[in-house]
């Protein structure tokens, strides 16, 4: 019998603890409401504690991926998921709205930004040589599947018990991978005494772990990239891309479904349905992005997905549970289908060393999108009483990203590309 390789271990490991850092930031929109009525508290007030973790998580990328190579994967997990479960502890004595932006703003920002940002191209890039995009694909597609499991489970025991019962739940899951981390994570496949997956002999590129302040090694990875006209497209597409998906989606469609009628658990649900079809678009985007031209696979995704938001108002105004279904599917299908095409763009221009960085960067400009969605999304609530008009300009936005992404200049190029940047 042939023996399982430990890089896939590896992955089911960091998988799972994607799945919980991801459950706790896309949570939020469930929540939303038992804060608004329990604490009294408005809700542009909550939608600013949520987005300053967006915007703190994606700014903090580029540092966990310099910190990666410097302190060591293993290690940096089990500080993060010590950090986000300290947050999650802290969540059932807050009593203050400022107690929120601390809690779930900052500490729960920075706990959950090494899992949801450069933790699945690191453990791709390290660990697989063949079947990255896979690799990718898959770990992206972790946080749909925590999504799929447990929002309606948090939404019924909103309903049933209280918004403290859900938080509980999550704060066991984290224990758990807690755990786990440490009993069996590993930083490198030298640490078991093997090579990468797919890897047959040992190869001559660098594997050096940086000793300079990681701070510096960000900050270079950024001066390099930003000489780049193709960092500028992949950055500015992916700020629309984390705009109209858990910046606007993730924290608003639960409370916008509501405001029209449609149970909390029932709101959920969709939400849950999404994830059924990400987990599936995710995975196979990353089966495509080793295959074909990952410009137009990204062309596709963002006009699909900015067809449908702007879909959804009208399907929700019309009461129409079939174009709602519609509306999930479409949606679904490439709410993170963009990460396994853009990861795989990023590391072709530069370079499997840089490339962590830089996509930290790049993911640095999808939360500032994400926490414009979710800030702009309570403001635009506020003064019209509805989201209408958030999810409208969110699908205008995601057909100009759909441009953004075409002009980038074919793979055959990126190797010149490549070379400028090394040469810098």
């Amino acid at each position: 019998m042939k023996r399982i390789h430990y890089s896939w271990f590896i992955l089911s490991i960091t998988f799972f603890s994607i799945i919980v850092a991801g459950i706790v930031i896309s949570s939020s929109g469930v929540f939303i409401d038992s804060f608004e009525n329990e604490f009294g508290w408005d809700r542009s007030v909550i939608a600013l504690a949520f987005a300053i973790s967006l915007f703190l998580y994606g700014i903090s990328g580029p540092f966990m991926a310099a910190l990666l190579e410097g302190i060591g994967l293993k290690k940096m997990m089990i500080v993060s998921m010590a950090t986000l479960l300290t947050g999650i502890m802290l969540t059932f004595i807050m009593n203050q709205s400022w107690q929120l932006i601390i809690i779930w703003g900052f500490i729960i920002g920075l706990g959950s930004s090494l899992f949801l940002t450069v933790l699945s191209p690191y453990v791709a890039n390290h660990w697989f040589e063949k079947r990255r995009g896979l690799a990718v694909g898959i770990l992206t597609a972790s946080t749909a599947t925590g999504q799929l499991i447990l929002l309606p489970v948090l939404a019924i025991i909103i309903n049933n018990y209280s918004w403290r019962w859900a938080i509980g739940l999550i704060m066991i899951l984290s224990f758990i991978m807690l755990a786990i981390i440490f009993l069996f994570m590993k930083n490198s496949p030298k640490d078991v005494g093997i090579l990468p997956y797919g890897l047959e002999e040992e190869t001559q590129e660098s594997n050096e772990v940086q000793k300079k302040n990681p701070i510096v090694i960000a900050f270079n990875g950024l001066f390099d990239a930003v000489k780049v006209k193709e960092f500028w497209l992949l950055a500015g597409s992916y700020f629309i891309c984390g705009l109209s998906t858990n910046g606007l989606i993730g924290t608003h469609f639960i409370s916008f479904c509501i405001s029209f009628g449609v149970p909390l658990v029932t709101a959920a649900s969709f939400l849950s349905f999404m994830g059924i079809f990400n987990l599936v678009g995710t995975t196979l985007s990353g089966w495509l992005s080793d295959r074909f031209d990952n410009r137009w696979l990204l062309f596709l995704y963002y006009s699909l997905r900015g067809a449908s938001l702007v879909l959804l108002p009208y399907a929700l105004s019309e009461g129409s549970i079939t174009m709602l279904v519609i509306f999930t599917v479409f949606y679904g299908l490439d709410w993170i289908a963009t990460v396994p095409p853009t990861i795989s763009i990023s590391r072709q221009i530069f370079g499997t060393n840089k490339s962590g960085i830089v996509y930290g960067w790049i993911f640095a400009s999808h939360q500032a999108g994400a926490a414009v969605a979710a800030f702009g999304g309570g403001i635009i609530y506020k003064f019209f009483n509805s989201y209408t008009w958030a999810f409208f300009l969110a699908g205008v936005f995601c057909l100009l990203a759909s441009l953004f992404v075409i002009i980038i200049k074919k793979q055959k190029s990126s190797q010149l590309i490549k070379e400028e940047v090394l040469n810098i």
